[in-house]
């Protein structure tokens, strides 16, 4: 059974930082496209950042900059580094592999950002 499993959330200020991070239960993990997306309170789901089996990142505009994607095939792990967060930032993170070849796409649960004073 694939399980994806995210941590690292939590209350930060303005400005501040948090490492989120996804383990994955899943076969052929180097293979997979991982990616973070997020979901704040009455808005659709987004991507906010991605990377390829190939280590290619890409990143949605407004978190160029201040947030960097990972990933460790070795260990199964994925993980979203975010600095100078914002209001805007607070939402719902979750974890999601993809892979078209497979026709799998897996989501983790997720983890709550809030960035508040």
């Amino acid at each position: 059974q694939v399980q994806l499993v995210e941590s690292g959330g939590g209350l930060v200020q303005p400005g501040g930082s948090l490492r989120l991070s996804c383990a994955a239960s899943l076969n052929f993990f180097n293979f997979y496209t991982m990616a973070w997306y997020r979901q704040a309170p009455g808005k659709q789901r987004e991507l906010v950042a991605a990377i390829t089996s190939g280590g290619t990142s890409n990143y949605i505009d407004s978190v160029k900059g201040r947030f960097t994607i990972s990933r460790d095939n070795a260990r199964k792990t994925m993980s979203l580094q975010m600095s100078s967060l914002k209001p805007e930032d607070t939402a719902v993170y979750f974890c999601n592999a993809n892979n078209i070849s497979f026709g799998g796409d897996y989501w983790g649960k997720g983890t709550l950002v809030t960035v508040s004073l």
